[in-house]
């Protein structure tokens, strides 16, 4: 686990919700994941996708999890678009740690439905980096995935 890891069942309100100990809107729940509306949604329709799995980041979910979590998701955005929710557009994000806005510290993937004029920006202050920058950070990236166990 990470460090910033909750021990499953310790004041972790994600796994309160899976075991049915705290009230959620769920959309859908199976032997591995339950989806269900965020409480403070960005916009109407925010949807979690939460492995039933105490996990805190993606470092600690197993592949197979991961891409059942993905793919549930990717049918909640079917789903949004053909709801009488009228999104015109999905932003699919995982926050993972608490420099990336992680703040329940229980993995979960928001589907969040987007609407023209709806007020939520991500607005990166970015900059181009140099090809021999990029180069050294993509080698890396490359050894730590050589050397994955």
């Amino acid at each position: 686990m990470t460090q910033d890891a909750t021990p499953a069942g310790q004041d972790c309100i994600f796994c309160a919700i899976v075991a049915g100990q705290a009230e959620a809107s769920v959309v859908h729940e199976d032997d591995t994941v339950v989806a269900f509306m965020d409480l403070a949604p960005v916009t109407r329709g925010h949807l979690l996708v939460v492995p039933r799995t105490h996990a805190v980041g993606l470092e600690d979910l197993d592949r197979a999890t991961g891409a059942h979590v993905w793919s549930v998701g990717h049918d909640l955005t079917r789903a949004l678009r053909r709801s009488t929710l009228r999104c015109e557009g999905i932003n699919v994000l995982v926050c993972d740690g608490e420099v990336a806005f992680q703040t329940v510290f229980h993995l979960h993937l928001h589907v969040i439905p987007r609407y023209a004029g709806d007020g939520w920006t991500l607005v990166p202050d970015t900059a181009e980096r140099e090809r021999a920058l990029l180069d050294g950070d993509a080698r890396a990236v490359r050894d730590a995935l050589a050397s994955r166990g």
